[in-house]
């Protein structure tokens, strides 16, 4: 009872007592106990003061404790790191953003996330309960190794998940640390999903994809009845490598044309004919050139190629998983608000229902996703098992 009630309450689905009582199915006093024990716990608070606004008694109101214990979230991008703080709710300390380390390889990337997190949370008043790690790769489950790790040419099969826990297991994490200290490897398109699914666009659908373009390339997943669809070994949906143009563009994969190579922004700079600036972040770039679409005739004809492949992509897999919504993120988001009825009519027009079959296009709306969903990943045990917290 505790972790269904505890994931209603990080959800925001269960704002008062009133509300966990109806989405348990229990009774007032059960509620009450239940909600207490987690206030107890760390992990809640309960405010007495009554809220208003429905029949019968004023319920009390159920929040995330602001002071209560952290995770470690990391992500590693194409061309830096990200390592933050995160509190249950989906809440993010401010998050630290830096540059490769000067060597990619595994340990070295892997040794300057555990540093940057470890110091984090050294510096953190509350207490620290585990770590997780996105990455712009496949990773396999339930080992955790990264296959085809292309942007920094790490060997396939390279167990990310064994060195981020050794690299961590050498970091000083301080004294509120977790002692074992548990830690987690996953996709970060997978995590995105997670996140937009728990806290954003994706809140209320039973299956949900999410389709993202980062730094570089294309990520895919999908949430079935709240949960990742990871396949038989943790690979599924690698949907950049989807083609949609055979003649096309040249992907890193070996193939041509994939999604991954049509719809990212060094696609979208291409298709304009322009080169991004190589000292300034490139999706940043990208998606400022997508937003200029509306005055810029050149941004203009190179949305329209990059969302006419993106569609079909969507089209495609669409006739496959059959969502109930689509959530973009990254610079498809832009693409989206750049010509939001040209790609549902591509869309549409490739589907198998047609327009009569139309599935809801919308923007992610979390900030910061991969870190978002790499929190959620750490704080998974202790949503399964919130008496977990005290060990």
């Amino acid at each position: 009872m505790l972790g269904p009630a505890l994931r209603l309450i990080h959800t925001g689905q269960a704002p008062t007592r009133s509300a966990l009582t109806s989405a348990l199915d229990v009774t007032r006093a059960t509620a009450g106990a239940v909600s207490g024990e987690l206030e107890a716990l760390g992990l809640i608070t309960v405010d007495s003061r009554p809220a208003g606004g429905g029949r019968g008694r004023p319920s009390h109101r159920l929040a995330v404790d602001p002071a209560g214990p952290v995770v470690i979230a990391a992500q590693i991008h194409a061309d830096g790191l990200s390592v933050t703080l995160a509190g249950l709710g989906g809440q993010l300390v401010q998050p630290v953003h830096l540059p490769l380390p000067a060597a990619t390889d595994p340990a070295r990337m892997l040794r300057a996330v555990a540093e940057a997190g470890a110091e984090l949370a050294r510096s953190s008043a509350r207490r620290c309960l585990g770590a997780a790690l996105a990455l712009p790769n496949p990773v396999t489950e339930p080992d955790g190794t990264a296959l085809a790790a292309l942007h920094f040419a790490w060997p396939s099969g390279t167990p990310v998940a064994d060195l981020f826990a050794e690299q961590l297991r050498r970091a000083d994490l301080g004294p509120r640390a977790r002692a074992p200290f548990p830690s987690a490897v996953a996709n970060d398109a997978n995590l995105a999903a997670l996140a937009e699914h728990r806290h954003g666009a994706g809140r209320g659908a039973r299956h949900l994809l999410l389709v993202t373009s980062g730094h570089r390339g294309v990520g895919g997943a999908l949430v079935i009845d709240g949960r990742l669809h990871t396949g038989s070994a943790g690979l599924a949906l690698e949907v950049g490598h989807l083609t949609v143009d055979p003649q096309g563009r040249p992907c890193q994969c070996g193939n041509r044309g994939c999604l991954n190579s049509e719809t990212d922004p060094d696609a979208l700079f291409a298709a304009a004919g322009l080169t991004p600036d190589p000292d300034r972040p490139l999706l940043g770039q990208a998606r400022a050139l997508a937003r200029s679409a509306a005055e810029d005739p050149r941004a203009r004809e190179a949305v329209e190629r990059v969302v006419d492949r993106l569609g079909l992509g969507l089209a495609g897999m669409v006739n496959i998983l059959n969502p109930d919504r689509i959530v973009l993120s990254g610079l498809h988001l832009d693409l989206l608000a750049a010509a939001p009825e040209r790609l549902a009519a591509v869309v549409a027009d490739r589907c198998l229902w047609g327009r009569s079959g139309r599935v809801p296009i919308v923007p992610a709306e979390v900030t910061h996703a991969g870190l978002v969903g790499a929190a959620e990943l750490a704080w998974e045990p202790y949503l399964d098992d919130p008496q977990a917290v005290a060990g």
